[in-house]
């Protein structure tokens, strides 16, 4: 958790830190938790409706979340982002099966999925108490890449706003992290400077290179790997902590 020479020659330079950015998934929330409970429900649901073997309703799980992680979604095209996941599933039962399923069972499979994922997610009384010390010292924004519709249902089920003074989805916008459009679309949200604020996240390629981008104070990676080194091409951060519970310590530095 050692701050870099550039941090350092920042500090020196008597800057204060006025506002935190934060990232949304894996960074306040735990979606990767939160997906695998929905995806054991859904396999369980498949299992049972169809009467497939563990190894073939896990084929058609991991074609899910591989369509999941490729997806290039077009609000444009004349499909909303539900449409676009039950197909998602029908496809991975089709591929892994060898026949056509039902519509039915693609879309029930799909709001299982979702209602599943959105039930597990939370903001952890910790994380909370954390929110709303920070938030009676610095401005507070939420700047989630994703989706609009996905992200604004996350936002919804773990009751956030309350702890922010604004919040930015990336898929409302042109462009998303790391670009620098959207950052600079919040210093002017927040009425600072990139030199104001704080980026916190748990990606290397999104928030921390988008912070890096915009220039911000500092850049605070959340990962589970804290104390490795960070991998190699990748934008450094200036902190590194397995959690964000962690933060007040790095602030504290930057004062």
């Amino acid at each position: 958790m050692k701050p870099s020479n550039e941090q350092c020659a920042l500090a020196m330079d008597g800057e204060t830190v006025k506002a935190i950015l934060f990232d949304l998934d894996n960074t306040l929330i735990e979606t990767s938790r939160a997906g695998a409970v929905a995806i054991l429900k859904t396999s369980e649901l498949l299992k049972a409706t169809l009467a497939l073997d563990d190894n073939t309703t896990s084929s058609i799980c991991d074609k899910f979340k591989q369509k999941l992680f490729q997806e290039s979604f077009d609000p444009s095209a004349g499909r909303s982002i539900d449409e676009v996941r039950v197909s998602h599933w029908e496809e991975s039962i089709q591929e892994a099966v060898g026949s056509s399923s039902t519509p039915s069972l693609a879309a029930q499979c799909y709001y299982l999925w979702k209602k599943s994922r959105l039930e597990v997610l939370s903001l952890s009384p910790e994380i909370c108490n954390l929110l709303k010390q920070l938030r009676s010292r610095y401005k507070l924004l939420l700047l989630t890449n994703g989706e609009a519709q996905t992200q604004r249902e996350k936002v919804e089920a773990v009751r956030c706003e309350e702890f922010f003074d604004a919040i930015v989805i990336g898929g409302e916008h042109a462009e998303q992290k790391p670009f620098l459009s959207i950052f600079t679309l919040c210093f002017n949200m927040l009425e600072l400077k990139a030199q104001d604020c704080v980026m916190v996240g748990d990606s290397l390629d999104t928030d921390i290179q988008g912070g890096f981008n915009a220039r911000v104070r500092a850049t605070v990676w959340i990962s589970s790997a804290a104390g490795a080194a960070d991998p190699d091409g990748s934008v450094k951060p200036d902190y590194t902590v397995p959690t964000v519970l962690e933060l007040p310590h790095i602030l504290q530095q930057l004062k």
